[in-house]
């Protein structure tokens, strides 16, 4: 260093100064030489490790700026890994969802096939029951003075007549129709009868509808005399 060349000179001026108070000059000019042989050398071999003391700054510089780099390219690496890994779960969450989106429309469209089918199945005996109640509808009109209308929604309107003696053109009116569970249902009856609801239910047990008509003619007919 610098201190240790000063430290260096100052001693051999020192010697110098000893050494030309011994020897004579020839030897005192040889010495010189010796000392400014070794000066040079020193301020060569100063020189030297100086460049290599730079030099070394600037590599611990540059593999310093290399750790940092590599300390940051790790860093985003892991950034990148947690970012895929969440998006990897958000995946799997999407397709479990739309599995269980997919499974849910399927059992839906199941479900909603089955609902057709018994529906179409009730429409079919229903239309099936009314019209076999529409081809006996002759039968009835010629034995029982019975008119049968088909009106809205399915149902079957039955009008007798020749009931009440004093006016036989007087209408005695209940409607018929078929639920939801393919049973005989009154939805009105004119005038009211008490004995309606057993008359329902027994047809729904025995599925004897000419006993069931003739049940309400009669009963309409016992009405016409109180």
């Amino acid at each position: 260093t610098e201190d240790e060349i000063n430290l260096f000179e100052r001693d051999m001026k020192e010697f110098w100064t000893k050494l030309k108070s011994i020897y004579g000059t020839e030897q005192i000019n040889q010495t010189l030489a010796l000392r400014d042989s070794c000066k040079e050398s020193i301020k060569v071999l100063s020189e030297k490790w100086s460049k290599k003391l730079k030099e070394g700054d600037l590599m611990i510089n540059k593999i310093q700026e290399y750790d940092n780099e590599i300390l940051q390219q790790n860093q985003r690496i892991s950034e990148n890994q947690e970012h895929l890994t969440e998006i990897k779960s958000n995946l799997n969450q999407e397709e479990e969802q739309k599995k269980d989106l997919t499974d849910s429309i399927q059992e839906l469209k199941e479900e909603l096939m089955k609902k057709k089918e018994i529906i179409a199945s009730k429409n079919k005996a229903t239309k099936e029951r009314v019209e076999r109640l529409c081809k006996s509808k002759l039968l009835f009109e010629e034995r029982l003075g019975l008119e049968i209308r088909r009106i809205h929604n399915e149902q079957l309107q039955f009008i007798f007549r020749h009931i009440d003696h004093k006016d036989p053109d007087k209408p005695y009116v209940f409607t018929l129709s078929i639920n939801e569970q393919g049973d005989y249902e009154v939805t009105s009856c004119t005038p009211p009868l008490d004995c309606i609801a057993e008359f329902q239910l027994k047809v729904r047990e025995t599925n004897n509808f000419s006993a069931f008509i003739a049940n309400i003619r009669k009963a309409f007919t016992a009405l016409s005399y109180k």
